[in-house]
């Protein structure tokens, strides 16, 4: 079966987006990119799912010109009517659904990239088999939650730490 796993950043007081919905904030302390965990973690990865906040971010103003996902299958589960494409699918169905169906088709392993919405939903689910948490060091005071009303208690394994240019990354899988 495929994992299921989250790659995502939030700040020091666990906020993804902040007040308006913004990531400019998601920058280290310097211009120092020694590490690239990115590139590390989507070597076993195929598909990426996220919510239309999500697309409509990366479209609109992190990458306008180019779609950064071109590597992988993109689900963008959304009420919008969109036409769908061999690498981007718009679907009307619940994440909770598509990750069950996923889990068991062929393929390389899941990233759930975001929003908060689906996040959330597959939490209360326990779907996420992985989640790599990148802490920026930066403490926004509000925002759009990571972690919001969870109604049990998950518990995880620490599988690995590293740090760079002033952020975290935590890897955890669940015990």
């Amino acid at each position: 079966m495929r994992k299921i796993s989250l790659f995502i950043a939030m700040s020091l007081d666990g906020y993804i987006a902040d007040s308006k919905g913004s990531v400019e904030w998601l920058t280290g302390q310097s211009n120092d990119d020694s590490i690239d965990a990115y590139s590390e973690f989507v070597k076993d990865i195929d598909t990426v799912i996220m919510g239309w906040n999500t697309y409509h971010q990366i479209i609109t103003k992190l990458s306008p010109d180019k779609w950064v996902y071109d590597d992988f299958t993109t689900y963008v589960v959304t009420h919008h009517k969109e036409i769908s494409s061999d690498k981007i699918k718009f679907i009307d169905k619940s994440p909770i659904e598509l990750v069950k169906k996923l889990r068991k088709d062929n393929g390389k392993d899941v990233w759930i990239c975001g929003g908060a919405n689906i996040v959330q939903q597959l939490i209360r689910e326990d779907l996420i088999d992985c989640y790599y948490i990148t802490i920026v060091p930066t403490i926004l005071g509000s925002g759009i939650r990571l972690f919001e009303n969870a109604e049990h208690e998950i518990r995880l394994r620490l599988l690995k730490t590293q740090t760079y240019n002033g952020m975290t990354d935590l890897v955890y899988t669940r015990r």
